[in-house]
């Protein structure tokens, strides 16, 4: 894990700090990227996204896929929790907690652009960070590979329509034209261009090529990552100032979902008998975000100052110390997992 994903959330308190003070500082400037928009699409927002997420793709081998059937019963788990449990259950959240609960304390016109960015950020399953919570529980490499390369073709076409579904339920109005410039931008694009680049670099160099050349664009994801959060932050700076209870109580449905899930993974993969190499990584891809799609996706829906951009953007505040606990608690209770029934009796032949 390196140093940046380590403190993750330091660089992102950081960047609250950072954005408040020059939003108050230079309040033209942040005005003039905002309105720098052309069909509904940021452009220096999508530049930077473009920096985030295709580092992170390139990293995935979608010919992964055909290896489904090796670990079929953490996958058909894993799916079942991404794409039937995670988004359904984040919306009961956020029409619970952010639309009756908390009302009194938020925003009233802010209150549907809250439940709208839960709802995108749980519509996205993670797909750079999973590596390393996979690696940090004894993960299997190839599960942990074929279930993000799954995911992300999933993604290419279940994204929008689920989004779309729960914003309407949610009575939010769903703006599919950009919904859906949104999917192509931030999803297609950038699989494809990760594609290509991940084949030259291979071409060129082989898995050596393919490793150096992500270790350099790295760093330029991570300076993205930042420079986003830094002008999203710069928008919010007067509402969380104002009332810095906000980001507290975005965070209690965000938590709640993300212990729900992965404990509901971790039960369905120790019922039907997959082993803890599996079981793990499942129950943390059940769990995790991709937060920098849901960020993209809240700014070109509702823009920079709404408050489903700030609310995916809390997600990515608590991801790193939530996530590690997921993966203490996991680690720490293998042996109880390992003893029961069905993974015992999938684990020894004569069984």
């Amino acid at each position: 894990m390196s140093l940046f994903e380590r403190y993750l959330t330091l660089w992102v308190a950081a960047c609250i700090v950072v954005g408040i003070g020059l939003g108050h500082l230079f309040p033209q400037a942040f005005h003039a990227v905002g309105a720098a928009e052309v069909a509904h699409v940021n452009l220096p927002v999508a530049a930077l996204i473009w920096l985030m997420i295709v580092p992170m793709l390139v990293k995935v081998d979608f010919t992964a896929i055909a290896e489904v059937r090796r670990h079929w019963r953490g996958i058909g788990v894993t799916l079942f929790i991404n794409w039937a449990v995670k988004p359904f259950s984040m919306a009961a959240l956020g029409w619970l907690f952010i639309g009756h609960l908390f009302r009194p304390w938020l925003p009233a016109d802010q209150i549907d652009s809250y439940v709208a960015g839960l709802i995108l950020l749980a519509a996205a399953p993670c797909t750079a960070m999973v590596f390393v919570w996979s690696n940090l529980s004894d993960g299997e490499p190839d599960f942990t590979l074929t279930q993000v390369a799954l995911n992300d073709a999933i993604m290419l076409v279940a994204f929008a329509p689920i989004v779309g579904l729960l914003l309407g339920l949610s009575a939010i109005v769903v703006p599919w034209q950009t919904l859906i410039l949104s999917v192509v931008l931030y999803i297609l694009v950038p699989v494809v261009l990760a594609q290509l680049v991940r084949r030259w670099a291979l071409a060129q160099g082989g898995p050596a090529g393919l490793a150096r050349l992500l270790a350099r664009l790295q760093p330029a994801s991570l300076v993205a990552l930042l420079a986003t959060l830094v002008l999203l932050f710069g928008f919010q700076g007067e509402q969380i100032i104002t009332q810095p209870l906000i980001i507290a109580l975005l965070a209690v449905p965000i938590l709640i979902q993300v212990y729900f899930n992965s404990g509901l993974a971790y039960l369905l993969n120790r019922a039907a008998g997959e082993q803890h190499c599996v079981a793990a990584p499942s129950a943390l891809i059940g769990a995790s975000n991709f937060f920098e799609l849901a960020v993209a996706a809240a700014i070109g829906l509702f823009g920079f100052s709404s408050g489903a951009a700030l609310a995916t953007v809390v997600g990515v505040l608590i991801e790193v110390p939530v996530m590690l606990s997921v993966v203490k608690i996991v680690n720490a209770s293998k042996g109880w997992y390992e003893r029961g029934p069905s993974v015992a009796r999938h684990r020894d032949p004569a069984g």
